[in-house]
């Protein structure tokens, strides 16, 4: 079989780092590189990225689908830069092995892509127009007035604890709904498609594309649930900044840089946004000073009352100092502790009786109406294949209809059925 002696053997190797694997890992999941009695299937996989050895077109192709790379990268001159982050908001980033942050550059690879494909598509509709609030933002305006700006665009009285019906998931719903129907697409997404891909809220909580006519953001669904909305209410603030990049953790230090300043202040609008401070200016009881036990259950009261998470209501009263910073931190990782065992609980459950929503059902939710409707209007008018909408909703192109019907039924009057 024909042989591709006209490619770098060297990308061979980034595009393996850059995936996120090991030798042992990539040998495993290539499948045609088999040991010997006289050398181990990793050496055969480093003989290849050396050149001593040249990949058949097939395995060539078979490379191409496990590093996740287009075929014509490997015919480069030189690897490609890396994937486009945007500013890197995580204060982590830089303890976190290369595995972490290679499989985050993959991602953030194959959203951008799909963003660009939906920008392209809105462009080509007609009466396309810039979103008004993408950069309307500076720092300088303060967190309170850029919150209100979001709740305004909203529609959300975010000052009014009626508003809030229901328990963060409840909240997050409504939210996504609303940033959804006035243009910005809400994903989630925390892996390549597989649980081995799985990237912790420790490499990232969330990502926004500042875009004007197609903003993404995208949450990171290895997260708990309840964190949801502080994450979106920090991405939208990216957004009104016209900031895109991947954010971390909440953190208590003091800002030391530009980037810095930006991330403290978008969790600054999002704190404001989930729990405003005249919320916490007219309680007249106050947690005592100095006491643990008085703080989680000043906590969890606020958490109850307001539908946000224990860490968020946390991390908003350490930063009006409400709550020390000592004891904050001890407070956070109790909170993670305690996600971690019912994480493990659920998925236990989830093994041992066959539990667990319908995989369909669960796409959907990740995706986001405001990016199934782009792809259900496109094909249904013929402007987009089934093949295009796959890549652009991340599935194979089999799932595309189930998907697509499954969101015309439980969208029911507001969507026109084809057909």
């Amino acid at each position: 079989m024909k042989r591709a002696n006209n490619i770098n053997p060297a990308i061979l190797e980034w595009a393996r780092e850059t995936a996120g694997l090991e030798l042992e890992e990539a040998v495993g999941r290539l499948g045609f590189i088999k040991a010997t009695e006289e050398e181990s299937a990793a050496q055969r996989l480093l003989s290849f990225e050396s050149g001593e050895r040249k990949p058949t077109r097939n395995q060539l192709l078979k490379f191409a689908t496990v590093y996740r790379r287009p075929l014509l990268t490997f015919y480069m001159k030189q690897p490609p830069a890396r994937g486009d982050r945007g500013e890197d908001f995580r204060q982590t980033a830089s303890r976190l092995p290369r595995r972490e942050n290679s499989l985050l550059d993959a991602l953030l690879r194959d959203i951008h892509a799909r963003q660009e494909m939906v920008r392209s598509l809105i462009e080509d509709e007609e009466e396309t127009r810039e979103l008004p609030f993408v950069g309307s933002a500076k720092i300088d305006q303060g967190a309170d007035t850029v919150a209100a700006s979001i709740a305004a665009t909203l529609q959300f009285t975010h000052r009014n604890r009626a508003s809030r019906r229901g328990d963060a998931d409840a909240l997050f719903e409504t939210l996504r709904e609303r940033a959804e129907s006035v243009g910005v697409f809400v994903l989630l997404a925390g892996d390549l498609g597989s649980y081995h891909t799985a990237l912790g809220p420790e490499v990232f909580r969330g990502f926004a594309i500042a875009d004007r006519i197609a903003p993404f953001v995208i949450i990171n669904n290895q997260d708990a649930r309840a964190a949801r909305s502080f994450t979106l209410l920090h991405e939208l603030a990216h957004v009104w900044l016209d900031t895109s990049g991947v954010s971390g953790a909440p953190s208590p230090e003091t800002p030391t840089s530009l980037r810095d300043r930006i991330e403290r202040f978008c969790n600054d609008v999002a704190g404001e946004f989930l729990l405003p401070a005249v919320a916490l200016r007219t309680r007249t009881e106050k947690p005592i000073a100095g006491n643990k036990e008085s703080a989680a259950e000043f906590i969890r009261v606020l958490s109850d009352e307001w539908s946000v998470s224990e860490p968020m209501a946390a991390y908003r009263l350490n930063r009006t100092g409400l709550v020390e910073t000592r004891i904050y931190r001890e407070l956070v990782a109790d909170y993670a502790v305690r996600w971690q065992r019912h994480r493990q609980r659920q998925r236990e459950q989830n093994r041992n009786d066959g539990s667990g929503p319908n995989r369909h059902v669960v796409i959907r939710s990740r995706l986001g109406h405001a990016l199934l409707d782009v792809a259900r209007r496109n094909l249904r008018e013929n402007t987009l294949t089934h093949t295009k909408a796959a890549k652009l909703l991340g599935v194979k192109a089999g799932a595309v209809e189930p998907l697509l019907r499954g969101y015309e039924q439980n969208r029911g009057a507001m969507i026109q059925s084809a057909g």
